[in-house]
């Protein structure tokens, strides 16, 4: 079994006040919550991790016994678990009312396996249940219904602006269609839950899960890249050596003016800030777009054209042979 250093996991020291914790908790909660995260599940990990912190860091009593047990964890490891003096992980922390993630809710964002670690259940009691004859015992609960997994494919458009997708869920020998959100940034390879749209229990639990799993189309002109885009601009060669404007089109349709300076070279690249993916659960916020120049040689040339560019052939040889 891994000892766990609740107070690393929220940021914060031995000494920390009451406050400085629940801060600390509430900044990271707000962070990594499978919400605002959809898919990710090194932010899933992480939100298991800070709750189970705070439920022990949160209460005093808790935390006066996560600190006597301290570096001598293993003295304890062989007594049987004993219940921690608030029960299932998730009821109001001790100070300032400000509570964890509940029985119910936990559930809900991961399942029927136990979200805590072997550590917290030895030493803090795991997951009791109501009272049941003067005791604490767990009460037996009817298995949720299974979660139902399906396939968006969305165009990179898609993912940029959000849409929704229709799917159908066969329930009782009948299919019912569910119409699901997809927010405005999602990325390739996320997850999206559709809460209580799986398949029904068969007791009187809740229904399971509908997830979405995305796959990103591969696009003409754009390249992602995590919320930055990058594209490509073809420049003429007369701008790129005596510098001017050309249009960049961005994956939503509107039209840029890239200022180009004189003597650009083929491959440089310019960077449009904001114009990148739209950031899930963050309003306003964007990646960048990054444009590369490629120079454009003109495939024609009418006579007029020609006795110029033969002009400039002239003084480039003057200047690498001069007289």
């Amino acid at each position: 079994m891994e000892f766990k250093d609740y107070y690393a996991t929220l940021g914060v020291s031995k000494t920390a006040t009451d406050k400085e914790i629940k801060q600390a908790f509430r900044k990271l909660a707000r962070k990594h919550h499978p919400d605002v995260n959809p898919g990710d599940k090194a932010a899933e990990s992480k939100f298991k991790e800070i709750n189970e912190a705070y439920e022990v860091l949160g209460d005093p009593e808790k935390r006066r016994k996560y600190d006597e047990l301290g570096a001598n964890w293993r003295q304890y490891e062989n007594q049987p678990p004993r219940r921690g003096p608030q029960g299932f992980p998730g009821g109001q922390g001790g100070q300032g009312g400000y509570r964890t993630v509940t029985p119910e809710e936990m559930e809900n964002l991961f399942g029927q396996e136990s979200p805590f670690s072997d550590f917290f259940s030895t030493y803090f009691g795991g997951a009791g249940g109501p009272s049941v004859g003067g005791r604490r015992g767990r009460q037996t609960r009817a298995r949720k219904g299974h979660d139902i997994e399906a396939v968006a494919e969305l165009t990179l458009e898609e993912a940029f602006s959000g849409t929704t997708r229709r799917v159908s869920v066969s329930r009782d020998g009948k299919e019912r269609t569910v119409e699901v959100r997809i927010p405005a940034g999602i990325k390739d390879g996320a997850r999206v839950r559709a809460a209580g749209e799986g398949a029904k229990s068969a007791g009187d639990a809740s229904a399971g899960d509908l997830y979405l799993l995305v796959e990103l189309q591969p696009h003409p002109r754009f390249e992602r890249r995590e919320q930055d885009l990058y594209t490509r601009v073809g420049i003429p060669v007369t701008t790129a050596v005596l510098g001017g404007e050309v249009s960049v089109t961005t994956l939503s349709g509107s039209t840029l003016r890239l200022k180009v300076p004189e003597l650009t070279s083929s491959g440089r690249v310019f960077r449009l800030r904001g114009h990148g993916m739209p950031t899930v659960g963050k309003s306003g916020e964007r990646g960048d777009l990054y444009v590369t120049a490629d120079i454009q040689i003109p495939s024609t040339l009418s006579p007029e054209e020609r006795r110029h560019y033969e002009a400039l052939q002239a003084l480039d040889t003057e200047k690498v042979n001069p007289s």
